[in-house]
């Protein structure tokens, strides 16, 4: 089993957005997004603040969001940097083996890619992101640099959705089905 020290709520901001944005969505009759909880057990805690310090993963979690868009079943994994690049060290084997796995079902993986350095949000299609993990796998770079991440998928603010990804995931469909 995992252990983690918390470092504070790290990009919660980022998954309170996307959190919000599944709530218009669902307003809206656009989607039905369920947050996955990650299972932990504490181990430690800070009574006076009423937080977790030390704990254990139960199991290996797999992504972050799944539901389903019109009809289609997408699942994905929100990740936050602050450098030049999305560390590949963020992006673990067993979520790469489930959206793989999603993808064989007809489903629709990707990630959402926060790169706070340059306050941009990108939607990344899982066939990018296994481009990147194969090659890092094999020894070439471990990580995905900005330059890589297309201006297509760049996430806006639109609609009273704070991260807008439903344009991602219709422009991913588009490219996948060569139309």
């Amino acid at each position: 089993m995992g252990y983690f020290k918390t470092r504070g709520l790290r990009g919660s901001t980022f998954e309170e957005m996307i959190n919000l944005t599944n709530e218009v969505y669902l307003k809206k009759n656009l989607a039905i997004i369920q947050k996955i909880p990650t299972p932990i057990t504490p181990v430690n805690m800070d009574k006076s603040k009423n937080t977790i310090t030390l704990a254990y993963f139960e199991k290996k979690s797999t992504v972050d969001y799944i539901g389903a868009v019109q009809g289609i079943p997408i699942c994905f994994d929100a990740k936050e940097t602050n450098r030049k690049s999305l560390p590949m060290q963020n992006i673990h084997s067993h979520q790469i083996e489930f959206m793989e796995n999603f993808e064989k079902q007809k489903g629709i993986a990707f990630f959402l890619v926060n790169f706070t350095l340059y306050d941009r949000i990108f939607y990344l299609p899982f066939r990018e992101l296994k481009f990147y993990w194969d090659t890092a796998v094999k020894g070439g770079r471990k990580s995905i640099p900005y330059e890589a991440f297309h201006e297509d998928f760049i996430i806006q603010n639109k609609n009273g959705a704070y991260v807008h990804y439903l344009e991602g995931i219709n422009r991913d469909i588009i490219i996948k089905e060569g139309l």
